[in-house]
């Protein structure tokens, strides 16, 4: 299902969010209302990409506006692990930095977990009761790895009792435009032959074989095989919609977005929306 609603998180910026969900908030930005300057222009989040420390900060705080805590990042690696945003810190990032992880789970309200990308997904997950809440970063190396698979794993551990998943996949790069080598497309197939219908016709290129691949379909896919029922998606192509969104294989050296998503311990949304 695609689900996609334009919301206003905070004065001046955008972004998209998908059905309401009881108990959690979640939205991915949009790339304006912020102040960095081209090529990352405007409201880049990202520390890692070459943009003035100064920009990112003032884009940070603005984005601080519309959340109810301070948001939790990671430095994001494309593997598997999966930081509890609950514990204290183990010393796996760098001292002083951030941890080493592609998801983040927590039990508590009012906790923003954060994943940044610029054509890999991000993906919000939670129970249907809105008790345990998981964010994951599901590049193509991370997905087919199974970083989706162990988000999940961190929040049964972190709350057995919880049933019914759901999860949203955000904006990614679509497949019309996401050209992969063997690689990838064996990286997928190693583990189930059936996941070729993800894989278009094959493209010749004086380099050699590439195929389309859809990215959002592979993940839906994989969500389901691990037990979450009802898969959104937003349907938004990072890199076809160079007005909303960053995009690496669009323009390298670019920006970055952020999905975020919070427990609220409450049924309804506080964001204002907008049909899209």
């Amino acid at each position: 299902m695609m689900t996609t609603t334009i919301l206003e998180p905070a004065p001046g910026l955008r972004g998209v969010t998908g059905e309401p969900w009881a108990g959690v908030q979640y939205f991915s930005t949009w790339r304006v209302g912020g102040v960095s300057t081209a090529p990352r222009d405007s409201l880049n989040l990202g520390a890692h990409v070459g943009d003035d420390p100064a920009a990112v900060r003032e884009n940070r705080q603005r984005l601080r506006r519309a959340l109810p805590g301070a948001p939790f990042w990671l430095e994001q690696v494309h593997g598997t692990d999966v930081c509890d945003a609950d514990a204290p810190p183990d010393g796996s990032g760098r001292p002083g930095g951030l941890p080493r992880a592609d998801a983040a789970v927590t039990v508590r309200r009012d906790r923003p977990l954060v994943i940044m990308t610029a054509d890999c997904l991000p993906v919000v997950l939670a129970d249907e009761s809105g008790s345990v809440l998981g964010v994951a970063h599901a590049g193509w190396r991370g997905l087919a790895a199974g970083v989706l698979e162990s988000t999940l794993d961190a929040m049964r551990r972190r709350a057995p009792q919880a049933r019914h998943w759901r999860a949203w996949i955000g904006p990614g790069i679509g497949p019309q435009a996401f050209q992969v080598g063997p690689e990838v497309r064996a990286a997928f197939l190693d583990r189930d032959p059936g996941f070729d219908r993800f894989f278009a016709a094959e493209v010749k290129r004086a380099d050699g074989a590439r195929w389309l691949a859809d990215l959002a379909g592979l993940a839906h896919a994989r969500l389901q095989q691990a037990g979450v029922a009802r898969v959104e998606v937003s349907g938004e192509c990072t890199w076809a919609r160079a007005d909303r969104y960053f995009s690496h294989r669009r323009d390298p050296g670019s920006g970055r977005q952020a999905t975020l998503a919070w427990l609220t311990g409450m049924a309804g949304s506080g964001l204002a929306t907008y049909p899209d």
